[in-house]
């Protein structure tokens, strides 16, 4: 239920979404006795349109998530393993042109790929399944092992979870396949505007992981205060970080993390 809620009103209730239905029913209330209400309306959604998709508003959004955790530090030593979650592959386009299609969120094979080669006794899990509410039999996991040993990683090294269709199964299915020991230091490779909440979801299966963030889509402090050149950037930052507050809560009231915002430190 959790997972068909996320896929449909999760869905429905990011802004851009939200925005449309908005205009799609002022549209509808023209031909109506609420006509001025829908012109009201509409203009209402043309003017939050503008500025959602110019203004630097998806990055505000976006900074608190990014900055929470810092970049991993090495100097620790060579970790025992990393744990990759998915998201990069289409599994559905990869299946239809019978090829891995990466359609977001490349760094976490690279970044996987590259840890690999550094540390060559290090363990692989990447987890992904079909994260579609409608999907058919692809499976993410199955095509991310093309790309690694595209890369140079061998398959030898790597642990393909294929059953896990949001950042909570990740966790439970990675864990099961880690079996970590006492010890053991596990690295968690994700973008890093989705740190916090799979963070607060590994802790809360007793997973203990140090992160590892990548795919950063702020800069720093100076793009809070820049505009947009095209308004899908500013739209598809905006509908990226209300996912991920909208999944923090959600997770929260769940029971799935104890935390609402995971931070480094666990309260």
């Amino acid at each position: 239920m959790f997972f068909v809620l996320s896929k449909t009103l999760g869905i429905m209730l990011l802004p851009t979404n939200f925005l449309l239905g908005a205009g799609a029913l002022g549209v509808v209330l023209l031909a109506s006795r609420w006509a001025q209400f829908g012109r009201r309306l509409l203009a209402a959604v043309v003017v939050l349109l503008v500025v959602a998709g110019f203004s630097p508003i998806g990055n505000w959004l976006l900074y608190p998530l990014e900055a929470r955790f810092s970049p991993w530090d090495g100097s620790k030593g060579a970790p025992d393993g990393i744990v990759v979650l998915g998201g990069p592959i289409d599994p559905d386009l990869s299946a239809a042109h019978g090829t891995p299609v990466v359609s977001a969120s490349a760094d976490r094979l690279i970044a996987a790929a590259a840890l690999a080669r550094r540390y060559p006794n290090l363990r692989i899990i990447y987890t992904g399944g079909n994260a579609n509410l409608i999907s058919g039999e692809a499976r993410e996991a199955d095509y991310a092992s093309e790309v690694f040993e595209s890369l140079g990683v061998s398959k030898t090294r790597l642990m393909m979870e294929r059953r896990a269709r949001n950042t909570q199964e990740n966790a439970v299915y990675a864990r099961a396949l880690a079996a970590p020991k006492q010890g053991e230091r596990w690295l968690l490779v994700t973008s890093a505007y989705h740190m916090p909440r799979a963070v607060g979801v590994f802790r809360q299966q007793g997973f203990a992981v140090e992160p590892y963030p990548v795919d950063w889509r702020v800069g720093g402090r100076a793009d809070l205060l820049g505009l947009h050149n095209f308004s899908v950037d500013g739209l598809y930052g905006i509908d990226v970080a209300m996912r991920e507050w909208m999944g923090l809560v959600a997770y929260r009231i769940s029971g799935k993390t104890g935390e609402l915002f995971p931070g480094p430190n666990p309260s």
